[in-house]
């Protein structure tokens, strides 16, 4: 029953973050950004997008029975905020400064999630590996897309 939640909500995260940036990696303020020459190619995002909730989900379907419930909520609802708001940010608004900010702040909460919980969810905790990879690589795509414009 928790991952099918789990999986409803952090995909319509994804749903409601690409609403949010309207057309924004086809938007000529985008296309025309100095990007990092490791930039992937577009399919890339939605690829690893799919598989970071799938086993970001199956996580926090462990984790919910292990953690106080109000951290445990309070954690995921700020998660939640930061990883949707961060597209209306740099995308949206071109804010690309507070993007860095927000995607700073959310590596630094999914890098929390793995250490701190890392006693009790034990080798489950390589379910969040693929998210905290992502986002050191999306963090790096944001700051080089800061610097460079």
């Amino acid at each position: 029953m928790w991952l099918l939640l789990f999986l409803f909500i952090n995909f319509s995260a994804l749903g409601v973050g690409s609403w949010l940036m309207s057309n924004g990696p086809t938007s000529g303020w985008y296309l025309t950004l100095n990007k990092a020459p490791w930039t992937p190619p577009g399919w890339v995002f939605g690829a690893a997008w799919t598989i970071i909730m799938i086993c970001f989900s199956v996580y926090l379907s462990y984790l919910v029975n292990i953690k106080e419930a109000n951290t445990f909520w309070m954690l995921f609802s700020i998660q939640f905020i930061l990883n949707v708001s961060w597209n209306f940010i740099f995308f949206n608004q071109h804010a690309i400064g507070l993007a860095l900010i927000v995607i700073i702040l959310l590596t630094v909460l999914i890098t929390y999630y793995t250490f701190a919980f890392l006693s009790e969810m034990k080798f489950k905790t390589l379910l969040i590996a693929p998210y905290i990879i992502w986002l050191l690589i999306a963090t790096s795509l944001n700051a080089y897309t800061y610097l460079k414009n």
